[in-house]
């Protein structure tokens, strides 16, 4: 949490916390506490995520839900409506500076038909070797925000590609 406290004190930005974590819901009031606005779990380790999206809300933060490169968007379809953000990882986690997994544009689409069926205002979150060779391609699938980790910091001029990538997106504020 002492992160996330110290990136409070100075971020403009909203706080979005991602827990890639075992048992989650053990740490969500402590994160909200620390500053953080999203609080985003991962599918695969939660056992009953109603409940824990419920349990982020009541804390007063968006709730995200993550799914790794290969679970399917329509295991979201009975809480959709419950969360404000989905993470799609377009890498396996655990790492940086991974290859961008193609596959999930069109996971990206999928999700985006369900949100626009369901009329929700869900966001469509990508992270894991996003940059500009993809980042044209994942918001006309329907991403709204895109993580370029690796991309920037491994970039010989990080300023330059910051700037470029924010020409493809809108910047969007929670």
């Amino acid at each position: 949490m002492m992160i996330a406290e110290a990136v409070r004190r100075v971020a403009e930005k909203p706080l979005d916390v991602h827990l890639m974590i075992v048992e989650p819901e053990r740490y969500i009031e402590r994160f909200r506490e620390a500053g953080a606005d999203v609080i985003t779990v991962h599918y695969e380790a939660c056992t009953h995520l109603h409940r824990i999206l419920q349990q982020i809300k009541a804390t007063g933060a968006k709730a995200g839900v993550a799914l790794n490169p290969h679970t399917p968007v329509q295991l979201l379809e009975d809480v959709i409506e419950d969360i404000d953000l989905v993470l799609i990882m377009s890498v396996n986690p655990g790492f940086g500076g991974q290859k961008f997994i193609y596959q999930s544009i069109p996971k990206v689409q999928k999700l985006k038909e369900m949100i626009t069926i369901r009329n929700t205002s869900t966001l469509i979150e990508v992270d894991g070797g996003v940059g500009l060779q993809n980042a044209e391609s994942l918001l006309q699938a329907g991403a709204n925000v895109l993580v370029a980790g690796s991309s920037v910091f491994g970039a010989d001029d990080p300023h330059a590609t910051i700037q470029a990538l924010k020409a493809f997106q809108p910047v969007f504020d929670f």
